[in-house]
């Protein structure tokens, strides 16, 4: 008799392999995404069957469950537009002025994909001399001549590199040089029809005008269409009850916040997270309590935290959702200099375990490089992912490239950089009212990364692989399996994790698709 029960716990050890995550995160230990590695488990489905809809917040339902953080090195009114072309959404940072980032709002919502909104335009009385300063800094493909030199107004001309070449008065005005015999396209037209018009006429740069007052509203590339056709289909893009795109911003905790705030919301801002590197604060509950009071339609995300009592005193004073994270991002360096926060992995699973019982969605925000990381988070309970460094780089992100050793780059920082601080940013960490500046992030330079609208396609199918993988075809069976312990995990040692990337190699290049 003895031997066959030891022989039927011998079984049901070997048939319970590997550890449930709350078995495994409850052992004391700090894990970060690469610490752990999951199970394959029995697939009965199809790659494309996986669904990925989830929620944002309590009533915000995406398609992708991706979002850009609030950087000023990553989101702006261009990914934002991206971010939700994708089926996810972009929150705009609030390094800036209240009035500035509430225009960012309105761009981003009036911004279509495949047309630039904000081409660079001239008076007619500029000389050629301003277009050479421009092509040093930034480079030049095109500028549209308009008699106020901005967008909106009437299109006089347009002026490209054949127009300049050989004009050896570098002060000449460009109204000697432009080309004023123009193809356009009227105003409100589809992507379809102004690539059509592109095509047929075979013209490298297409104005989109109002047929009542001749004014240029928008101006189409035929390299971006080139661009677009080569990517995979978006599919639907994330929209709000009003027909326009989704777009979130970020606010802070001061009493200034809320003249910010009102802004935002007239600009028709669809969610708004409260942006702190320590989100359990008197000053958070303060003004989550006050959004709620003052906005009651206007979901607001909360955070950060990165702990079960944590959540718990947000979720309690209100909270739509929870973001998920602390030192765990590229550029932050809190864990080292403040000696808080926790690993990533582990800060998810548990913040996850108590949202879950109030109905709150986590963002996982930070420690994302690649697509593993994202099935990870997703799979440990988050409802979507928060992106800094993997977006950085992208021609959506703000700033301009420059060529350094012969790549082409673009700066990246956190918002705890002294940089960023410099401009506003420390009152995300507590010390608008602190003399002393001490950073919690760094200031670098990422590599061109291309276009979002092809990188987050190809993200998500490799995400859908992953899920393929695990043997589940949503997000609600990935955290239902985590949490009944189907999903089986370990840790990985050093080696299995050097083990588990490229390695034995001289040398070899990395393409993510």
């Amino acid at each position: 008799m003895a031997s066959n029960v030891n022989g039927a716990e011998e079984g049901r050890s070997f048939l319970e392999d590997g550890f449930s995550a709350h078995e495994l995160f409850n052992k004391g230990y700090s894990y970060t995404y690469d610490d752990v590695i999951f199970h394959p488990h029995h697939i009965d489905f199809a790659t494309e069957a996986v669904d990925l809809t989830t929620y944002l917040t309590r009533n915000i339902i995406l398609r992708t469950p991706c979002l850009s953080s609030p950087m000023d090195t990553v989101t702006e009114s261009s990914m934002a537009a991206a971010m939700a072309a994708s089926g996810g959404i972009g929150f705009i940072h609030y390094n800036n002025l209240p009035h500035e980032q509430a225009d960012l709002v309105k761009k981003a919502k009036s911004q279509r994909v495949g047309f630039v909104r904000d081409p660079f335009c001239l008076l007619p009385t500029d000389s050629i001399h301003k277009i050479d300063a421009l092509k040093g800094s930034q480079g030049f493909l095109c500028a549209l001549v308009t008699e106020s030199g901005t967008i909106g107004s009437k299109l006089l001309g347009i002026v490209t590199n054949r127009d300049l070449d050989f004009v050896a008065d570098r002060y000449t005005q460009v109204r000697e040089v432009m080309t004023q015999d123009i193809v356009t396209a009227p105003a409100g037209c589809s992507l379809e029809e102004a690539t059509k018009i592109l095509i047929d006429n075979k013209v490298k740069y297409l104005p989109l005008v109002s047929e009542n007052d001749g004014s240029v509203m928008e101006l189409l590339f035929r390299d971006d269409v080139k661009r677009i056709k080569q990517s995979p289909p978006l599919g639907s893009p994330s929209l709000g009850p009003d027909g326009k795109i989704l777009v979130g911003a970020a606010i802070g905790t001061r009493e200034s916040d809320k003249e910010r705030l009102r802004l935002l919301v007239d600009a028709g801002v669809n969610v708004v997270i409260l942006d702190s590197s320590q989100g359990d604060s008197i000053y958070q509950r303060d003004m989550l309590g006050y959004v709620k009071r003052a906005y009651p339609q206007l979901d607001v995300i909360a955070g950060n935290v990165v702990t079960a009592n944590q959540a718990r005193n947000l979720i309690s004073a209100g909270a739509d959702a929870l973001r998920v994270g602390m030192g765990s991002g590229s550029i932050c360096t809190t864990q080292e200099v403040c000696a808080v926060g926790r690993g990533q992995a582990t800060a998810v699973y548990k913040v996850a375990s108590v949202a879950r019982e109030s109905g709150v969605p986590i963002i996982a925000d930070g420690g994302i490089s690649n697509s593993g990381h994202i099935v990870k988070a997703l799979a440990l309970g988050a409802s979507t992912v928060m992106m800094g460094s993997f977006l950085a780089g992208t021609e959506e992100s703000p700033g301009d490239y420059f060529i350094q050793d012969g790549q082409r780059l673009k700066k990246y920082r956190g918002m705890g950089s002294l940089e960023a601080m410099a401009k506003g940013s420390d009152t995300r960490y507590l010390g608008d009212k602190s003399r002393l500046k001490i950073a919690q992030g760094v200031s670098g330079v990422v590599a061109d990364k291309g276009s979002v609208l092809r990188m987050i396609p190809y993200t998500m199918h490799a995400v859908k692989q992953g899920f393929q993988d695990l043997g589940v075809s949503s997000l609600q069976a990935a955290h239902n399996n985590c949490k009944s312990g189907v999903l089986r995990l370990e840790t990985r040692t050093g080696a299995a994790q050097v083990e588990g990337g490229v390695h034995g190699l001289i040398s070899y290049e990395k393409k993510r698709f």
